[in-house]
C-alpha cells in the first residue's frame, strides 16, 4: 500500500496515528538541523517534519537530497503543529517521518507548479502534464467532472437513455470543414468525423428510443479563437412526440438544476425574447442582459438637422453608458480609437454627456439643441450622469458594432460579474439565410430544422422570411445551447434540401438513409445540444474554455506537448492510397 491517507485528508483528531502518505514534494525549507517538506497530491498539501534529534541519520541525510516533484512515499506519525496554517486543510498538523522512500527522482521544471506560475501559456502547453498540477487547472478539471456528473444523473432521472454513436461517418457539405480520415479498405474513398451526431439521434427517434443524450465529442475543421477548439464536447440531447415548448422546459429545467448544485444559485423561469427582438435591441442573438445599455433607434430624431453624416446614414442607434458623464475628452477619445480598430469597423463616434444639472452637450451640439439631445436621452433611457454613445451607418454592421462596444463598456464598467448569472431563451429565428456569394439559401441551424407551421404558406413565396422552430439558450453573452424540433415529414424533408439548391440526386446521395427512414414511421422529434466546454467555463467564472479541457490545442490547432498534426511514414500513405505533394 503506497498511502493509508491522502494529502488533503488528515487533521487533529489523526493526531498520534502513524500513517503512509506519497506524493509530489511541492518544495522544501532545510534549516540545518531540521527540514521541512510541503508533500502535495491531488487532495492537497501536508507538511512533514524531520529533524536530528528524532529522525534517522540516513533519512535525514536522504531528504536533503530531494528537489522540488520528487515522487516519494513516507511513513511517519501524525504530530500538533507548532505553528499552525489556518489556510490549510491540514495546517493544525505535520508528520514526524519515520521512514522516507524515493519512488521516483524529477528535473527540475521549467516553471513553479504554484498557483501563481512563472510559467507562460506556450511552455505551460507544452507541458500540460506539469501544468494539470497546479491548482487552478486540476480543479477546472474536477469542476468539468462535477457538472458532467450531474448533466448525467439529472437526465439519466428524467428518463433519457445515454447511446453512443459513430465518430467513423460520412462527409455532408453543409455547415463547417469536415475532418476527413481515408479509408485503407475502400480505396480512393473517405469518413468524416463527426460535427455532430444530429443524423443518428434523428434515426435514435425513428426507431423508438424516444430520450436520448450523449456527452460526446465532436469536430469541426474551422478557425479557433479563445471559446473554439478543433475538437469539443456537446451534450447532445433528442426526444420524440415533443413539441417546442416541451423541449424549453426539460432543458430549462437541467440548467436550473446545474445553476442549483453546481453555483448554490436559484433562478426563476427564464426569460424568452424573439431573435428579431434580440437584434434590434442588443445587436446580437446572444444578448447578455446582466446590464441595460439596450439600444436605442435614433434615426426619426436625428435626420434632417444640417447633419451630413446622420442624414446619410441608414441607421443611427445610441446606448446610454451609467455613469460615464464624467469621461474625460481622453477617455472618449480612446474609446472612438476602439471602435475605429479594424476588429470593430466604425469609422467614428458622436457622444453626449447627460449632465448632472440636466444639461445635455454634444460633440455635434452645433446640429442639435437641447429639445433634441433629450429625445436621445429619453430613447436611450439615459439619465443624469450617462454618457450617450451614438454609431451610424448599414443597419446590421452597425448593430454589429454597437453590440461590441456595448460588450466593451460594461467590462470596463465591471457590470459582467462572473459569479451572476442571466439565463435566456432566443426563439424564432429566420428558416434561412441568403448568401450573395453562392447565390442560394443556407439553413441557419441545419437542413433538418422544421419551419415555424404557421409560416408554411410561405415557403413557394417567400422562403426568406420563413421562422424556424429553433431556439438558443444564452448565458451571461454565450450561446450555451441550441436546437430545434426536427422535420419528421419525408416530403417536407425533401422540399427543404430543394431549397438548400441539393438536387434530388444530390439529396438521395447525402442524405437518403435518413429520407428512407421516415418512411417507416418518423414520430414528431427535437432535441438540442449544449456546449459542454463553454457551459463548464462559463459556470466557472470564465469564458476562455481552454483550462477546462484537459489536453487543448493551441489557436493554431496544435498540439505543442504530443507535436500534433504531424507527417505520417511513406508506407502509411502507401496503404492508403494518399500521395502528398508539398509545395516548397
Amino acid at each position: 500500500m503506497f498511502r493509508s491517507y491522502t494529502c488533503g485528508e488528515l487533521n487533529a483528531s489523526h493526531i498520534n496515528q502513524e500513517v503512509t502518505l506519497a506524493g509530489w514534494v511541492q518544495k522544501s525549507r532545510d534549516k540545518g538541523f531540521m527540514i521541512w517538506i510541503d508533500l502535495r497530491d491531488r487532495y492537497g498539501i501536508t507538511q512533514l517534519i524531520l529533524d536530528e534529534n528524532r529522525t534517522d541519520k540516513t533519512i535525514f541525510e536522504k531528504a536533503k537530497s530531494l528537489g522540488r516533484e520528487f515522487v516519494i512515499q513516507v511513513k511517519g506519525t501524525v504530530i500538533e503543529r507548532e505553528s499552525k496554517n489556518p489556510n490549510m486543510a491540514t495546517g493544525e498538523i505535520e508528520i514526524l517521518v519515520s521512514e522516507l522512500t524515493i519512488l521516483n527522482e524529477a528535473q527540475l521544471p521549467p516553471f513553479t507548479i504554484e498557483d501563481e506560475t512563472d510559467g507562460g501559456e506556450d511552455i505551460r502547453m507544452k507541458y500540460r502534464y506539469l501544468d494539470i498540477r497546479r491548482n487552478p487547472v486540476k480543479n477546472s478539471l474536477l469542476f468539468r467532472h462535477k457538472v458532467a456528473m450531474e448533466v448525467r444523473n439529472y437526465l439519466s432521472n428524467q428518463g433519457f437513455c445515454e447511446v453512443e454513436t459513430p465518430y467513423l461517418i460520412k462527409s455532408t457539405p453543409e455547415g463547417a470543414r469536415d475532418f476527413i480520415v481515408p479509408s485503407r479498405m475502400n480505396e480512393g474513398q473517405f469518413y468524416a468525423l463527426p460535427q455532430s451526431p444530429q443524423t443518428f439521434k434523428q434515426l435514435l427517434m425513428v426507431g423508438g428510443m424516444d430520450k436520448y443524450f450523449q456527452i460526446v465529442k465532436c469536430f469541426r475543421d474551422e478557425d479557433l479563437r479563445a471559446d473554439r477548439q478543433p475538437e469539443f464536447t456537446q451534450i447532445d440531447c433528442e426526444m420524440a412526440f415533443v413539441e417546442q415548448e416541451d423541449i424549453l422546459n426539460q432543458f430549462e429545467g437541467l440548467t436550473r438544476h446545474l445553476l442549483k448544485e453546481v453555483k448554490g444559485i436559484e433562478v426563476d423561469k427564464f426569460p424568452r425574447i424573439t431573435y428579431e427582438y434580440a437584434m434590434k435591441t442588443y445587436g446580437n442573438d446572444k444578448p447578455d442582459i446582466r446590464f441595460g445599455m439596450e439600444f436605442g433607434e435614433l434615426n426619426e430624431v436625428t435626420k434632417h438637422k444640417d447633419f451630413p453624416v446622420f442624414n446619410a446614414a441608414e441607421f443611427v442607434v445610441g446606448i446610454a453608458a451609467p455613469g460615464c458623464a464624467s469621461y474625460t475628452r481622453k477617455e472618449i477619445d480612446a474609446l472612438i480609437d476602439w471602435v475605429k480598430r479594424p476588429q470593430i469597423g466604425a469609422t467614428g463616434m458622436i457622444y453626449c454627456k447627460y449632465e448632472l444639472d440636466g444639461s445635455l452637450k454634444s460633440s455635434v451640439d452645433k446640429f442639435f439643441d437641447q429639445e433634441d439631445l433629450k429625445k436621445w436621452a429619453e430613447i436611450t433611457g439615459a439619465k443624469p450622469g450617462d454618457m450617450i454613445f451614438v454609431l451610424c451607418g448599414n443597419t446590421d454592421k452597425t448593430r454589429t458594432q454597437m453590440s461590441a462596444l456595448r460588450m466593451e463598456l460594461a467590462t470596463r464598467l465591471g457590470l459582467r460579474n462572473p459569479n451572476e448569472f442571466a439565463p435566456l431563451w432566443v426563439l424564432d429565428f429566420p428558416l434561412l439565410e441568403w448568401d450573395e456569394e453562392s447565390g442560394r439559401y443556407h439553413a441557419m441551424h441545419h437542413p433538418f430544422t422544421s419551419p415555424k407551421p404557421e409560416d408554411l404558406h410561405l415557403i413557394g413565396t417567400e422562403p426568406g422570411k420563413i421562422r424556424a422552430n429553433a431556439y438558443d439558450m444564452v448565458l451571461n453573452g454565450n450561446e450555451i445551447g441550441g436546437g430545434s424540433i426536427r422535420i419528421h415529414d419525408k416530403d417536407l424533408q425533401a422540399r427543404m434540401f430543394e431549397l438548400l439548391g441539393f438536387s434530388k440526386e444530390e439529396a438521395e446521395n447525402q442524405f437518403g438513409f435518413l429520407m428512407n427512414a421516415f418512411q417507416y414511421g418518423a414520430p414528431p422529434h427535437g432535441g438540442l445540444a449544449f456546449g459542454l466546454d463553454r457551459l463548464v467555463a462559463i459556470l466557472g467564472g470564465q469564458e476562455t474554455i481552454r483550462d477546462f479541457i484537459a489536453f487543448p490545442k493551441n489557436n493554431s490547432g496544435r498540439d505543442v506537448m504530443i507535436d500534433a498534426p504531424s507527417t505520417i511514414d511513406d508506407k502509411q500513405l502507401e496503404e492508403l492510397n494518399i500521395s502528398v505533394v508539398v509545395n516548397n
